[in-house]
């Protein structure tokens, strides 16, 4: 077990029954220090918390018994399903943010972040794959853990969902209509309009897609280059459905 720096926090309830705890939401502070942000979520006035804190100098925090519902995702969506909340632990990453920064995970943080994912999946039974961003299930309003966050580095170590160059598109070209990536973006996980039309809404999804998939390009707009990860990233939705592990 990893050693953990206990800090309570009054900001939790029950978890609801019946609902399956079967996500890890990963957050970034956007505060100036851990201090700053742990008396943030400690405040019963704040009315926020999330279960573990990471300071960027390694030591875990842990503020609410991942048993309890922490208040850290706010209205959110993924693979169908709302009240992320309810379902999920919380991992808050002591880092500037957009506000502040942004700036780099440092790797004595992003060492503890993969210890304890080994953890938390193995204790609870959480799909390793079912590790997901702040701004992926609450993509109108949020950005976090932002485009620095090394998804890609996290997918090395089996957590999350990443493309894979040896996954085939599932069609010969990488040109697909604005509802076909609307579709593709829900069929994902992602709360996205199914209406044809490129609006501000589909921008919004779609740059925080980029974030966590494209990096270097974070236009709102579906290139290329998104299109290609797009279909990648189907064909593994697709095998993890057929596994009956995607959706948990």
């Amino acid at each position: 077990m990893l050693k953990k720096i206990y800090y309570p926090s009054p900001n939790f309830e029950p978890r609801p029954s019946g609902i399956p705890l079967d996500m890890i939401v990963l957050h970034y502070t956007d505060m100036p220090n851990a201090e700053e942000a742990l008396a943030r979520l400690c405040d019963p006035a704040s009315k926020v918390s999330a279960h573990f804190l990471i300071h960027k100098e390694g030591p875990l925090y842990q503020l609410v018994d991942p048993k309890h519902r922490a208040w850290h995702a706010g209205t959110s969506f993924w693979g169908g399903e709302g009240d992320i909340n309810s379902r999920s632990i919380g991992i808050e990453l002591d880092n500037l943010g957009h506000t502040f920064g942004p700036e780099p995970f440092p790797v004595s943080q992003m060492t503890t972040l993969y210890h304890l994912l080994e953890e938390l999946t193995q204790i609870y039974g959480i799909p390793a794959h079912r590790v997901v961003g702040h701004s992926d299930v609450a993509p109108l309003r949020k950005q976090d853990p932002g485009e620095l966050f090394p998804w890609h580095d996290l997918a090395k170590k089996g957590f999350g969902l990443w493309s894979s160059q040896k996954t085939p598109p599932l069609s010969s070209s990488v040109s697909l209509s604005f509802l076909e990536v609307q579709q593709a973006l829900r069929d994902i996980g992602y709360e996205c309009p199914l209406t044809g039309v490129w609006d501000d809404d589909s921008q919004k999804v779609c740059r925080v897609f980029q974030q966590h998939f494209t990096p270097v390009e974070l236009t709102g707009y579906p290139s290329d280059l998104t299109c290609q990860t797009l279909q990648e990233l189907l064909g593994i939705v697709k095998s993890l459905a057929q596994s009956r592990s995607f959706l948990g």
